[in-house]
């Protein structure tokens, strides 16, 4: 198959989106695959672009256009750079021999009008790959006003995003029964998980982690956090947990990644004096196996009224760690039912700092059965949610979308 990616980040940038889609592409170009991807030359949230134009990795053909001129600047300032990197890679992508299907992201929002345009004009398949729903997250954080022309304009690109798609692949059941309640045909939405991959990730013990030295940790038990804590997560919990075991000298807290949620904790912090928590960025992708080892459990978390509008992929990776998960949600949430279903951490309410506190407590007062759901959570990556096995369920998709009549 000719397949196209677009989405405005790809390798080597470490946001999540770009992480996946690189291996899918690696994935189906292995299998002989033509594969080329329209992404920035900007690493996702910075201004101006670094990276070259064009560049061949892994097999794939990266065509890289325009540059961020804003970064996280501010509301308009994104949607400004959105829109150009939209507009650029329509073009991009008219200029390229036909392609048998187009892949495209939700970053930016939308981007899935460009598989609307080259099917229109091209006759390509479009595959819409939703990582999260617009204009869906913005309205329940409060950000734009239900009901409002904003609102109304953004919703119908969505549905029209939705109804052109040959497919819609989701990334759990709580977000495929949201876009099945707009009305979009359940034969063509399939629900295929994010991954991590057990093998890459490796078996390194926490007490073994390099970041343990590095910053300072020692032999404490330790509560991570990883990746983007932006609007979607829980803050609250996370903070009035911290504060209540910030007396406690065996353990400690690694926040690492990105997000205004986490500005605002390391404000909370420093102003109620809290001294076990260490803040760090995003680290690099050849140390996920370290970073993810460091922790003796993870927190994820998903705020209350986005179950269904994001699934956090760092869960993916804290299964195939063999870490336990403390999830911070409704049960509702893709991440509460694999958590149910495997029986590999702890569910806790939203804003319930007490019962978070108490879940770290009582896995680090009882290794064995923090031993237990890492394991359990290890054997589950293994057999369902690993990267083998997703990338091979999207390929049979791409089949089916590419040969409707077969």
């Amino acid at each position: 198959m000719k397949v196209l990616f677009v989405n405005q980040s790809f390798w080597p940038d470490v946001a999540a989106t770009a992480q996946h889609a690189h291996d899918l592409a690696r994935a189906l170009a292995r299998e002989g695959d033509e594969v080329t991807v329209i992404t920035s030359r900007s690493i996702y949230g910075e201004a101006g672009g670094t990276l070259p134009r064009e560049e061949t990795v892994d097999g794939i053909r990266i065509r890289r256009v325009t540059s961020a001129l804003f970064g996280k600047a501010g509301l308009f300032a994104r949607a400004v750079d959105f829109m150009v990197f939209g507009i650029a890679a329509a073009f991009r992508a008219l200029l390229l021999p036909r392609q048998d299907v187009v892949v495209c992201l939700t970053t930016p929002p939308f981007i899935g009008l460009v598989g609307a345009l080259l099917k229109a004009l091209r006759g390509t398949r479009y595959v819409l790959w939703s990582m999260d729903l617009y204009p869906d997250v913005p309205v329940t954080a409060g950000v734009l006003r239900e009901g409002s022309l904003a609102h109304r304009a953004f919703d119908a690109i969505e549905r029209f995003c939705l109804r052109r798609a040959d497919l819609v692949v989701v990334l759990g059941r709580c977000m495929q029964e949201r876009v099945l309640a707009k009305g979009i045909d359940p034969a063509r939405v399939r629900c295929i998980n994010v991954w991590s991959d057990p093998a890459e990730l490796g078996t390194l013990q926490a007490s073994r982690s390099p970041f343990r030295s590095e910053w300072g940790l020692g032999d404490r038990f330790v509560v991570q956090y990883s990746g983007n804590f932006g609007i979607g997560h829980d803050l609250d919990a996370v903070a009035d947990a911290a504060v209540r075991l910030a007396g406690d000298p065996g353990i400690a807290w690694a926040v690492v990644g990105g997000g205004v949620l986490k500005r605002e904790l390391e404000s909370i912090v420093a102003a109620r004096g809290v001294g076990n928590v260490v803040f760090r960025p995003y680290q690099p992708r050849s140390r996920l196996g370290e970073l993810i080892a460091l922790g003796d459990v993870h927190i994820v978390s998903v705020a209350p009224g986005f179950e269904g509008l994001l699934v956090p992929s760092k869960f993916y990776g804290v299964l195939a760690a063999g870490r336990p998960t403390i999830f911070i949600g409704s049960h509702g949430s893709e991440i509460a039912r694999v958590i149910d279903e495997e029986g590999c951490g702890i569910v806790v309410p939203n804003g319930d700092g007490a019962a978070l506190a108490a879940a770290i407590v009582r896995l680090r007062d009882d290794p064995a059965l923090a031993r237990d759901m890492g394991e359990r959570g290890r054997r589950a990556a293994e057999r369902s949610y690993g990267t083998g096995s997703a990338c091979a369920r999207w390929r049979a998709a791409l089949v089916d979308v590419t040969n409707p009549d077969r």
